[in-house]
């Protein structure tokens, strides 16, 4: 074969990103790292025709139309020709973790349900910002085969254009410089879980409000959306640990995933994010709201900076490329790997809130979507996760978690609607 045809090969294996590799690795029955977005569309759902959409959309993506496979060293994706993904039917239980040999392999998932399309996201795959240019650009196919004309831009690709290969590339690689930022030990946060319920079954709560008025109440904390929720929901928690009347109490923090692209440019549709830590310690005093938002705004102003950030995916990049430890099978490896998730990724935090912000589309397709939602899977403890996102004047807010007690989101929602905020809440609880 002549050299030119080698190099217009399409590869047969791709790499995992530093963050794929450890979601890979921790991946189990009773951990979900499967993420949902839904539309709800102004019509009832044809299948056929988002079947159609999905079988034209998924080419333009060769980062999701991709399998994963058990090297000797790591895991890593190729690309998967196997039939589907096909359209489903939705389900009671969202989100149920992955299972790599079910499927035929496929790592995306897609569901109807009367107005509402979904889809699901193994996260080795695709942080949020990835999966909704994806899901962006399936809508946009959706709404083309029922007639409409749907333009491309504005965040929606065009499907008949070849990938542009800087939607692959590793992010965290290509940006990692040489100063490495240890976050040394964080003491282990109180971990608001509850009773489990019954495997598989994950409670999902979900509140409607107004962006305008809650823009309004945040900056009347001087605060923005984001750091006014992480507030809300960080009192919630506290509230939760005050009323089991602990003698010690522990620190109460989130798990805040950051999107790096504002601050390193990159068109990858892979991860590139990066989880900070905000965090009340009451064994210091007790906090009134208006200071727990000052402590959240002050500690995200001071460590959102690229310096800091790059300094400390280094050193996870670092943990992926160490000559050592690529030498040392996976078999070994994943359980240090999962250990190490629950001690550093786990311990340390109460809760995730992600927020990843305005879902825009063009105004052409803005008529046939009625609102946006997100759901986080399960977690590895029966503790309820959040998210949020927002279209147009309404941000959907969701609580999500296989633990029975409701009472962070009731304390969460009711919070709100104390600061004159309306909500309409939604849940799947039976009880």
């Amino acid at each position: 074969m002549p050299k030119a045809d080698k190099r217009s090969k399409k590869p047969d294996w791709y790499p995992l990103d530093n963050a794929g590799t450890l979601y890979a690795a921790i991946q189990k029955e009773r951990y979900s790292a499967i993420y949902r977005f839904s539309a709800v569309m102004d019509r009832q759902v044809d299948p056929a025709a988002l079947q159609r959409a999905v079988d034209r959309t998924m080419p333009r993506f060769p980062g999701f139309r991709v399998r994963i496979k058990k090297g000797l060293f790591w895991h890593y994706f190729e690309p998967n020709d196997a039939p589907g993904p096909f359209v489903c039917p939705d389900m009671a239980n969202p989100c149920q973790p992955v299972r790599f040999r079910e499927n035929n392999g496929w790592l995306v998932r897609f569901f109807y349900y009367e107005k509402r399309i979904s889809l699901e996201v193994f996260h080795a795959l695709s942080d949020g910002a990835g999966a909704l240019t994806f899901f962006r650009t399936l809508l946009a196919v959706y709404l083309r085969e029922l007639g409409e004309d749907i333009p491309s831009g504005s965040g929606v690709l065009d499907v008949d254009a070849p990938p542009d290969p800087e939607e692959m590339e590793d992010a965290y690689t290509r940006y990692a410089g040489r100063k490495v930022l240890r976050g040394g030990w964080q003491r282990t946060a109180y971990p608001n879980t509850s009773r489990a319920e019954p495997f598989y079954t994950l409670n999902v709560t979900m509140g409607f409000l107004p962006v305008d008025r809650l823009k309004e109440v945040a900056k009347s904390y001087g605060a923005s959306i984001t750091e006014y929720l992480t507030a809300v929901l960080l009192q919630a928690i506290l509230d939760n640990q005050r009323q089991e009347g602990r003698r010690r109490e522990k620190p109460v923090a989130l798990a805040i995933p950051i999107n790096l692209r504002g601050y390193f440019p990159s068109k990858t549709l892979r991860n590139f994010i990066l989880t900070v830590r905000p965090a009340i310690d009451p064994a210091l005093g007790e906090y009134t709201f208006p200071e727990i938002v000052a402590q959240v705004h002050h500690f995200l102003r001071l460590h959102l900076n690229r310096q800091e950030m790059r300094a400390i995916f280094t050193g996870n990049v670092h943990f992926t490329t160490n000559r050592f430890l690529q030498l040392i099978p996976i078999f070994f490896k994943n359980p240090v790997m999962s250990l190490s998730y629950r001690l550093v990724a786990a311990r340390p935090y109460s809760a995730t809130y992600t927020n990843p912000g305005a879902f825009a589309v063009p105004p052409e397709m803005a008529p046939h979507i009625t609102r946006m939602e997100v759901i986080l899977g399960q977690a590895t403890r029966p503790a309820p996760h959040c998210a949020s996102i927002s279209y147009g004047n309404q941000m959907e807010i969701t609580f999500a978690g296989t633990g029975e007690s409701s009472e962070t989101e009731r304390r969460f929602f009711t919070h709100l609607v104390r600061e004159g905020i309306p909500v309409k809440v939604e849940s799947n609880r039976t009880r």
